[in-house]
């Protein structure tokens, strides 16, 4: 038997597989956005509040406070800057790598799953087209062996074949959709995440410019 046959007999199995495929992925899918929509359905306090006061407390030296304000470490931005008041004793340098480390940290678990997301979305709509090039091969494997059904054979056939496309249209779209929305609050988050973290640093190196100013006066 010839290489082409062998493939044309796996073939004739038809579509039905792949729908279930297509079902199971979509199960998966709408599974991860139900998780990252709760994962990051935290409210981040405003910076814009935060800003005066916060200012304030960092330059009368009131860690304590400056922590009391975040409040609890509920959002991404006050855990990376939590990070950072807690290492601020020690050093500027030394507050910015505790606080690049954290901002790493949580854009990794911002980010989790959503390569699935991106996967799903760009690969389903292929797995529909597969299952619809099956579906079409075994309507005209039929035709080959009903001959007498004429034309309405096969437009059966292939009017099947194509809901395996229109399916894996319908798991690719709002996956695509999905992951671009994450995808936007990633951005936007890490951005306010990057605003507190300069916040903090430049009160620290302005005091470090201070106290420099003031050993050379002495």
């Amino acid at each position: 038997m010839r290489i082409t046959e062998r493939i044309l007999a796996a073939t004739l199995v038809g579509s039905d597989w792949v729908l279930w495929l297509l079902i199971f992925l979509s199960i998966l899918s709408v599974t991860i956005m139900v998780e990252r929509a709760i994962v990051m359905a935290g409210r981040a306090p405003s910076l814009d509040d935060l800003r005066e006061r916060l200012l304030k407390l960092l330059t009368a030296g009131d860690l304590p406070g400056a922590r009391e304000i975040l409040g609890p470490p509920r959002s991404p931005e006050v855990r990376v800057a939590l990070v950072g008041l807690a290492e601020l004793p020690h050093g500027r340098i030394a507050a910015a790598e505790a606080m690049a480390g954290a901002r790493s940290h949580e854009r990794l678990a911002m980010e989790k799953h959503l390569g699935i997301l991106g996967t799903l979305g760009n690969n389903c709509p292929f797995i529909g087209l597969f299952g619809t090039v099956l579906g079409i091969i075994k309507a005209f494997a039929d035709l080959s062996h009903n001959q007498g059904g004429g034309a309405a054979v096969v437009m059966a056939g292939i009017a099947e074949a194509l809901v395996a496309t229109a399916v894996g249209l319908m798991v690719a779209i709002p996956a695509v959709v999905a992951y671009n929305i994450f995808q936007g609050r990633v951005r936007r988050t890490l951005g306010r995440v990057d605003a507190m973290a300069h916040l903090i640093l430049s009160r620290s190196q302005e005091e470090a410019v201070t106290a420099g100013s003031s050993s050379k006066g002495a």
